[in-house]
């Protein structure tokens, strides 16, 4: 049998499908190092989870759900989009108005947000940050934990690959929720900060 990687494991377990056990493997020091000291197998997230690709004029959001044994399922997505002619204030208003929309009678669990690593100005590190505080503020007035991953991170966890493109993901996304429709770049974005919640989340 071929070898998976992490990502193809965890949908694997997500979806209830059998996946090769790591103690098993001859030869597996890390593995058999980890059994040794007694290191419990994850549980698999189950629960709601809200993806935030955050941006001042098009922020993704993605309300995915996990059921142990299930492949996650895509319960909503939208792109928040705001002209530029609509002023700063009224698009952080926009942002905060949708995430509480996706947070209202939806049982969300966890917010997951894909951090900003890397801008070209300040002013746009200023903006992403401003947009950034809007979306974590909705979820902090509803008392949801939020999480927030590396680009990087998101990547390696959902595609397998930290430099995939957004179409790479966007693929993937689609794949792994088997999603009949092509998701908007920014919604595919918010859906694999989701994903990568799930996937690598521990109690």
């Amino acid at each position: 049998m071929a070898r998976m990687n992490a990502r193809q494991m965890w949908a694997a377990k997500l979806a209830g499908k059998p996946i090769p056990a790591a103690v098993a493997v001859p030869g597996n020091a890390a593995a058999t190092g980890a059994a040794s000291l007694g290191v419990r197998p994850r549980t698999p997230f189950v629960g709601v989870v809200l993806g935030i690709d955050p941006s001042l004029r098009g922020t993704g959001l993605a309300l995915i759900e996990f059921v142990a044994g299930r492949s996650p399922v895509l319960l909503r997505c939208q792109t928040v989009k705001v002209a530029p002619k609509y002023s700063l204030a009224f698009a952080l208003g926009e942002i905060h108005r949708a995430v509480t929309a996706f947070m209202v009678g939806t049982g969300v669990r966890h917010v997951a947000l894909e951090q900003t690593i890397y801008v070209q100005n300040i002013r746009t590190a200023q903006i992403l940050g401003a947009a950034r505080g809007a979306a974590i503020a909705a979820a902090a007035l509803h008392g949801c934990p939020v999480f927030e991953y590396a680009p990087l991170r998101v990547k390696q966890a959902v595609v397998g690959a930290g430099r995939a493109s957004k179409e790479q993901m966007a693929r993937t996304v689609m794949a792994l929720l088997g999603h009949g429709r092509t998701l908007a770049l920014d919604e595919a974005d918010a859906a694999g900060v989701a994903l990568c919640h799930a996937f690598t989340w521990r109690e």
